[in-house]
């Protein structure tokens, strides 16, 4: 190709096609650079050439060592996109030149182009691969050298900057060192018991003699009552001011205490702040309706109306219906989690089910539509596999990532278009192992 347009072009063409093929290795190799210092940024990685031994054993000139490898990975990221900038403006004006020196219906046209594509690919993939192979060194050194200092390194400390990330005070009352510590342990912590809770393991005891023969049975009592005769309770593992903390906390009346909406840090909230907010949020007509009478009888009628057509029309067995048939009419409890992540901490609702007239049947339901999940093309099941999925993407500078934010998405969900939708995929056989006949 290259002696086709030397013979009719000249050398001069030959040269910026020349000039235009090194560009687009230096932009390839340029890109994956990028990619590679901003991985070695968000995992806290430093590229070995950016390394250098700390003079002094200190803490303080290691922490200065540090800082300064930080600042050049950061460094090196902004002169490599200055310089991947400076030779996309120079491929523009090459291929500008190439272009007006050689006619566009040319076949020589053509062939350069197919031949700087390929150029283009070869590059960015070897130059890709290189830079993964380097990056997984990198992570496989930082994971030897966490297994090492597992044993030396101290346990944090929760008395100051740690502490802040698990417990956040939005409240006026004081919290006393206790406190905080026993509430940096998180809401699921299980506090040890001080004594054997001996009802609860002889009522769990009957309940399951009553599905045994009565030789198994007597035997299974002796058993869990010699066992209950020797047992001793488990050593505490929180210490004396955390257990007073935790009693001194349940008489603040003042206060809630409430997970964060994301993470797993302990909110302290004002409670007439948290009314306040809740109520608010209420008070919002288009998306919530004040009632003057507890619909939860008439509801309750309608699905037993509902469970007992289903058990005639032989699409539920009689052990369902037992089990789904609505027995108590407790109310749905609505509780919120602070988004703590955004300005002036707004609330997040959520309705507790547990314990109401739909709850078996929701269970009951979400096992069999729970095939539909997950089937769309565009479901991300959490968090690390979008980041698994964004991990290798390359983009443009001038690439925006675009977040929709849904305000009360539930809330405003149309029912009966959703439904609709499902009875309709349900019945043209759209999803596999889905337990057709109960809906339709």
């Amino acid at each position: 190709m290259f002696s086709n347009v030397r013979e009719i072009h000249g050398q001069s063409t030959v040269k910026k096609l020349r000039d235009l093929e090194n560009c687009e290795h230096k932009i390839a190799n340029h890109r994956n650079h990028v990619v590679f210092s901003l991985r070695c940024r968000d995992l806290s990685l430093t590229p070995p050439s950016l390394k250098f031994k700390c003079p002094i054993n200190t803490r303080k000139a290691k922490n200065i060592v540090n800082k300064a490898q930080r600042e050049l990975l950061r460094e090196r990221i902004r002169v490599t996109y200055n310089k991947l900038v400076n030779l996309k403006d120079k491929q523009s004006s090459l291929e500008q030149e190439i272009n007006n020196e050689i006619p566009a219906e040319s076949e020589l046209t053509i062939q350069s182009s197919s031949h700087i594509a390929r150029v283009r690919e070869s590059t960015f993939e070897k130059s890709k691969c290189r830079q993964m192979r380097k990056l997984q060194i990198l992570k496989e050194k930082s994971v030897n050298i966490d297994q090492k200092c597992r044993f030396t390194t101290p346990e944090l400390d929760f008395s100051g900057t740690q502490l802040k990330k698990w417990v956040v005070n939005l409240s006026q009352y004081k919290l006393s060192k206790s406190e905080n510590s026993v509430l940096a342990k998180g809401l699921n912590f299980a506090v040890s018991p001080t004594n054997v809770c001996t009802e609860e393991f002889v009522l769990a005891t009957e309940l399951a003699c009553r599905n045994l023969p009565n030789s198994e049975a007597v035997q299974l009592r002796a058993k869990v009552a010699s066992t209950l005769g020797s047992s001793k309770p488990p050593k505490s593992n929180i210490s004396k001011d955390e257990r007073k903390a935790i009693k001194d906390l349940k008489k603040v009346d003042s206060v809630i205490i409430l997970p964060a909406d994301k993470g797993k840090a302990t909110v302290v909230l004002d409670k007439t702040e948290y009314e306040q907010k809740v109520n608010t949020m209420l008070g919002d007509e288009k998306t919530y309706e004040e009632l003057s009478t507890d619909p939860t009888p008439k509801y309750k009628r309608k699905l037993a109306s509902i469970l007992s057509r289903l058990v005639k029309e032989e699409k539920i067995p009689k052990e369902n219906y037992k089990k789904l048939y609505p027995t108590a009419e407790n109310i749905p409890r609505l509780y919120c989690t602070p988004k703590i992540h955004k300005a002036n901490a707004p609330l997040r609702p959520i309705v507790d089910y547990t314990a109401t007239i739909g709850y078996e049947t929701s269970r009951w339901l979400a096992g069999i539509l729970s095939p539909m999940v997950g089937t769309s093309a565009h479901h991300v099941v959490n968090s690390k596999r979008l980041a698994e999925e964004l991990e290798n993407i390359v983009i443009d500078e001038d690439d925006i990532l675009n977040s929709h934010n849904v305000v009360s998405l539930f809330t405003c969900t149309p029912i009966h278009k959703v439904l609709g939708i499902v009875k309709e995929r349900l019945e043209n056989g759209f999803y596999e192992g889905v337990q057709q006949d109960v809906w339709l």
